[in-house]
């Protein structure tokens, strides 16, 4: 019955194709930060979502058959800004993309009232994970206390991290605080000191003191929970103070390609967990060039497409588009409702083979969601900096789940009794 419904739905949509029969537009806004203390890291990532949706208009007519109006919103990563922009693009969209752990928050309770599925896609609220609670929000294909989980293996398979020292340098913000439950849990468990190290908004570019402190304490590691400016800044401080490199990693958001060509050769040896990953042979590269880049409908340049933020935002918008599709095979109509989006983020099998179909084989680990697992933990790849680039250090880690879950289900829990009467989607099974 399914095949035959995609069938159906399928040959509906080539006949609107070929009769140029377009609907108007599905409108999927994005609360972008290209200006303010977080722009570098912003720009490529907004750069990388805007030209995967402007490729799928201009080659392919949109997504099945309607054309994507992917509207920005500019918040400078303010969550007062960040609000703004959600109240103002809800009445039309499908979506909501709120950019900043704290944006996120913010707009969480709103999405029980709006119904308008909340996108995170590696980033929020790390029990978001839970689609039984969180009925509205995804943070696919990754979340916060995912990574902390790799990273963590990652160093157990360096040696033994029972009485070790981790400095957990942070930016002191939503985003910055996620990790901790985590972490914390796991320096319990396996024996190693946490040395939480807060880096506030104004301090990012001068981490003089929280430097002193590391040269101080000396950690075994320094885990880097960083985003914008604050990268750059530790990344110059930790080669300013001869602070081995192959010691320090960082989240995902902490792998931006120039904040270690700041460094060039004194970073190397640098490691970022990361769930994407760019690479230039790949078709879809090929396809952007033609569609996009030459028509002169890009932001970015050759540098930039070639870097690990501009390939992220690709996939992140990829994840979105897959979403869409879903929901319109599923709904029978491209004109899909955020009821619907809702449906199909839940119902993604991102396969190896739909990898290759996309032309992004290799630029994100397969993964699949559910309507309990709003996630998908597709695990992760330790990334180092070799000089000039980053390249892949280790093959796919997978995060602990047995570690991760329990911890996920009382923090869900205890959100939704903190906000009652928040709804429960018992119809969702594991």
């Amino acid at each position: 019955m399914i095949t035959l419904k995609r069938l159906g739905t399928a040959v509906a949509m080539t006949a609107l194709l070929a009769t140029g029969a377009l609907a108007e537009g599905l409108y999927a806004p994005n609360l972008a930060y290209r200006t303010g203390p977080f722009a570098a890291t912003g720009i490529p990532l907004m750069n990388g979502q805007k030209d995967y949706m402007e490729l799928l208009n201009a080659r392919d007519g949109g997504i099945g058959g309607i054309l994507i109006d992917f509207d920005e919103c500019e918040t400078g990563y303010s969550t007062e800004k960040g609000v703004e922009c959600y109240e103002k693009t809800k009445g039309q969209a499908i979506v909501t993309q709120p950019w900043s752990t704290g944006i996120t928050l913010q707009v969480l309770p709103k999405t029980n009232v709006d119904q308008i599925p909340i996108l995170a896609p590696g980033y929020g609220f790390s029990p978001m994970a839970d689609g039984k609670v969180f009925q509205w929000a995804f943070n696919i294909p990754l979340s916060y206390w995912d990574g902390a989980s790799i990273l963590l293996k990652y160093l157990e398979e360096q040696g033994d991290l029972s009485g070790k020292k981790i400095a957990f340098l942070h930016l002191d913000h939503p985003f910055g605080k996620e990790p901790l439950p985590f972490m914390e849990q796991e320096a319990e468990k396996k024996g190693f000191e946490l040395l939480p190290i807060p880096v506030g908004l104004k301090e990012m570019q001068n981490q003089s003191a929280q430097w002193l402190q590391i040269r101080r304490e000396r950690p075994d590691y320094v885990i880097m929970w960083g985003w914008g400016a604050m990268n750059a800044g530790a990344i110059t401080e930790a080669v300013k103070t001869k602070f081995p490199m192959e010691n320090m990693l960082g989240v995902w958001w902490a792998g931006h390609d120039a904040d270690l060509k700041l460094v060039g050769e004194d970073g190397r040896g640098y490691k970022s967990v990361s769930w994407s990953f760019p690479n230039p042979d790949a078709p879809i590269m090929a396809d952007l060039k033609t569609h996009v880049v030459d028509p002169g409908k890009t932001q970015s340049d050759a540098e930039e497409m070639s870097g690990v933020f501009y390939s992220r935002g690709l996939v992140i918008s990829m994840i979105l588009g897959e979403g869409i599709r879903v929901a319109q095979e599923h709904a029978g109509t491209p004109e899909i409702t955020p009821a619907d989006l809702r449906w199909g983020l839940e119902n993604l099998d991102i396969t190896e083979a739909r990898l290759e179909e996309l032309g992004m084989t290799g630029m994100v680990p397969p993964f699949k969601t559910s309507c309990a697992n709003h996630t998908g933990h597709s695990g992760g790849w330790i990334l180092e900096w070799d000089g000039a680039k980053f390249v892949k250090a280790t093959d796919l880690i997978m995060p602990d789940a047995e570690a991760i879950a329990p911890l996920e289900a009382q923090a869900a829990k205890d959100y939704a009794e903190a906000n009652a009467p928040w709804p429960a989607n018992d119809a969702c099974q594991m």
